[in-house]
């Protein structure tokens, strides 16, 4: 169970990657007072929270309706997972997603912060294959669960340290540690690739 919490919860906590979106989470609430940043970080780490659960338990639902192999999902996930991993080791993925957040303040919240900041492709990926990986059992799929809610807790609490102490946050650590994430992801993500693979061929 420990072995599954470990792997569920380093998974999430690198795919949603709270400390590579602190930055632009402080950009998009930068006109907003510390109480109000405080309660649009828990709207979004809630709502981020409902949709990756909604994604654990349809998830393979989904794939199934669509015909979708769960081998193809695997290799698809892995590709996107690689190339969130280059950006963020390039730096690509913040600025990137800078350009799109200057202009959006109504209901910032949901959007981008819950989607597609928190609850992106690289986490809702992650969860279902993660889901898949661990079976049916129902005290293993628990603990998944409570990883992720864990993470996005986490998520919470980073937010708001960053909203009480936002003068002092400093960007070049940040993008240290995004970085080092990214490299991370990277070996995960080729992973997914040879798991998928191995998968069809079998």
């Amino acid at each position: 169970m420990l072995e599954i919490f470990i792997q569920t919860f380093v998974l999430y906590f690198i795919a949603i990657d709270p400390l590579g979106n602190t930055t632009l989470f402080l950009i998009v609430t930068q006109r907003l007072k510390i109480k109000d940043k405080i309660k649009t970080a828990l709207e979004a780490t809630t709502i981020a929270t409902i949709i990756l659960l909604f994604f654990a338990f349809l998830g393979n639902f989904i794939l199934s309706s669509l015909n979708i192999s769960f081998s193809a999902f695997t290799i698809a996930g892995g590709i996107i997972l690689f190339i969130i991993s280059l950006e963020m080791l390039f730096d690509k993925r913040n600025q990137r997603k800078e350009k799109g957040l200057k202009s959006r303040s109504d209901r910032i919240s949901i959007f981008p912060l819950a989607i597609p900041l928190l609850a992106g492709p690289a986490a809702i990926t992650s969860i279902i294959v993660s889901v898949t990986d661990i079976g049916v059992n129902f005290i293993e799929q628990s603990v998944g669960m409570i990883s992720l809610v864990l993470v996005m807790f986490i998520t919470f609490i980073i937010y708001y340290i960053a909203s009480k102490s936002s003068k002092i946050i400093n960007k070049k650590v940040i993008s240290v540690i995004s970085r080092v994430i990214g490299i991370i992801l990277a070996g995960l993500s080729i992973q997914y690739i040879l798991d998928g693979i191995k998968n069809y061929l079998t």
